[in-house]
């Protein structure tokens, strides 16, 4: 294969991983740009390396292809973790598993799938996510994250608070408590918000409680 063809088919590759790694990047996941371009590259890289490097040698070519999803496999795994009483990284992990599939178009010269497949991922982790916040959310309830400080360390602050957002109908997605400063608890908080409750409301009612500091939405 020319050179140039080979340059091309890489390129190619990092430009729309990179491309589906820049969303990522933007709203601050474990695996960003970099990634992204790296993953689509590697798989690249190895599709080229099954697809012409062991011509007649006598070896199956697509053996080393094959292997690429497993791999990604292990490597999106590394991007899922576990917060509060729930797990982040399912999309992350789906999004690296896509860029593969993504070189591995690039670099057979599949170029019309390898562009309808990036151009499918970024109006899935972004538009759609617009959709949401736009459209979706005012009618069944907005998602938001709530970073709380409280005054006094212990189980009675998080208790009041949960009572109150349970008055509220506020339902409580994932939980989180780190150490805050001056060793009084901080506590992260995703939660579900009913209808006509907006972010500006809620920290308004979570900031009267007597024994919250601050209130500050993530």
């Amino acid at each position: 294969m020319p050179i140039l063809d080979v340059f091309l088919r890489i390129l190619i590759a990092a430009v729309l991983g990179g491309l589906i790694g820049l969303e990522r990047e933007i709203r601050e996941h474990t695996a960003g740009f970099r990634t992204h371009i790296l993953v689509s590259v590697g798989a690249a890289a190895f599709t080229l390396a099954s697809s012409y490097g062991l011509e007649s040698t006598g070896f199956d070519p697509n053996r080393i292809s094959a292997q690429v999803v497993t791999g990604i496999g292990f490597l999106g795994a590394g991007a899922i973790i576990r917060y509060g009483v729930s797990v982040r990284g399912l999309t992350t992990a789906a999004s690296l598993w896509t860029v593969a599939a993504v070189g591995l178009l690039a670099a057979q010269g599949f170029y019309s799938a390898a562009l309808i497949t990036t151009a499918l991922v970024i109006v899935s982790l972004y538009l759609l996510r617009l959709i949401e916040d736009k459209l979706l959310y005012p009618l069944v309830g907005q998602t938001v994250g709530v970073r709380v400080h409280f005054r006094s360390a212990g189980y009675a602050p998080l208790a009041q608070l949960i009572d109150m957002l349970q008055q509220s109908r506020v339902a409580v997605k994932e939980m989180a408590v780190a150490p805050g400063d001056d060793q009084n608890d901080t506590i992260h908080l995703l939660l579900k918000l009913p209808r006509g409750l907006d972010a500006t409301k809620l920290t308004a009612l979570v900031g009267n409680l007597e024994e919250v500091k601050s209130v500050r939405v993530d």
